[in-house]
């Protein structure tokens, strides 16, 4: 192996692994709160939807961390071939998206909150 192909394996592996250690730490805190919501069983549907809030985000944050992993192999794995590089860059992109309807999902359950007068 050339010296440049034994660095970029040395930084970008640790760095594709990264994704995934985050991936189970927002799993491990989703399910702390699904263990403290079953817990202390909620008195009313603000509490209920902003449980279910909480716990989508989880989902979406896992999710695009799942993608943004998926896309950054596939972009090394690419070998400089112009449509794998297309594909690992669309799926950077849907990871991109999914963080983004992650962080405004709470703001859009209380946009939603106030038509309703929740």
């Amino acid at each position: 192996m050339s010296r440049l192909v034994r660095t970029i394996c040395r930084v970008a592996v640790p760095l594709a692994a990264l994704p995934t250690n985050v991936a189970i730490i927002v799993i491990a805190a989703a399910g702390a709160a699904e263990a403290q919501v079953l817990a202390d069983p909620p008195k009313d549907l603000n509490e209920v939807i902003n449980n279910i809030t909480r716990w989508l985000v989880g989902l979406l944050v896992s999710l695009a961390t799942l993608f943004l992993t998926v896309g950054g192999i596939r972009y090394l794995l690419a070998g400089g071939d112009p449509g794998e590089v297309g594909k690992a860059k669309d799926t950077l992109k849907y990871a991109a998206i999914g963080y983004g309807v992650a962080i405004l999902a709470p703001v859009l359950v209380a946009i939603l909150k106030g038509f309703v007068g929740g």
